[in-house]
């Protein structure tokens, strides 16, 4: 088995409670499965450092596993609060991030997805994700203040995370629609407002249905029952 991709993501119940044990201590980490399918979840330092990624000896990330990996593949560098990934023509196969292959250096944001060769890897950075959640958890609504209609969408959307998968995304808006038999227009309207009242509104575009999903699982609004059936 070689780095696998998101859609071989399936998590155990231990490994669900070693990721919150990580995103509780608060440091950035990598998440990513080994050549044997485990689980490694890579702490990344407090201090201003450069990490090593690739197959070579010495590098401080190890995908030995991945031959599609070169032997310095990537470099991560903290600079301030931030963690950065170059790839200055280090890799034969290129990096990338949300599938966008790095040209140079990318600053990373928490939840960004990263791909080495065939091997995805998460980058969480659990402290900036609490800082926004922290700020509007006492605005966050409940479950009575969102209405049928849109807790139909919003069980929708978090339908991909049924099986607790970190790694899985939210679903589309032709899901969505299909799902709840409503226009596509009418889903977009829905979460507009959504997005309103759990105060993602101001995320980037491509942050905004994660952040959604994300607070709906977390504050209970959507329970793992609302998901199976």
């Amino acid at each position: 088995m070689s780095g696998p991709g998101t859609d071989d993501w399936a998590s155990t119940p231990a490994e669900l409670k070693e990721r919150l044990e990580a995103e509780r201590r608060g440091a950035a980490f990598l998440l990513y499965r080994d050549g044997d399918g485990a689980q490694v979840i890579r702490s990344l330092p407090a201090e201003p450092v450069r990490l090593a990624i690739g197959r070579g000896d010495g590098v401080d990330v190890v995908l030995d596993f991945d031959s599609q990996v070169s032997r310095l593949h990537a470099e991560l560098e903290r600079i301030g609060d931030d963690w950065v990934l170059g790839d200055e023509g280090f890799s034969r196969n290129g990096s990338y991030v949300n599938g966008e292959r790095v040209v140079g250096r990318r600053r990373l944001r928490d939840g960004d997805s990263l791909r080495f060769g065939e091997t995805v890897a998460i980058y969480r950075r659990p402290a900036s994700a609490a800082t926004v959640s922290t700020a509007a958890a006492g605005d966050l609504p409940d479950a009575s203040a969102i209405s049928d209609a849109q807790r139909r969408v919003l069980i929708a959307l978090c339908r991909p995370y049924r099986e607790g998968d970190e790694f899985a995304a939210p679903a589309t808006n032709r899901a969505i629609a299909d799902e709840v038999y409503l226009s596509v227009d009418a889903v977009k309207a829905h979460l507009r407002t959504l997005f309103a009242k759990f105060d993602v509104g101001d995320e980037p575009q491509n942050v905004k249905r994660l952040r959604l999903a994300e607070r709906a699982i977390r504050t209970g609004v959507i329970s793992p029952r609302d998901l199976e059936s």
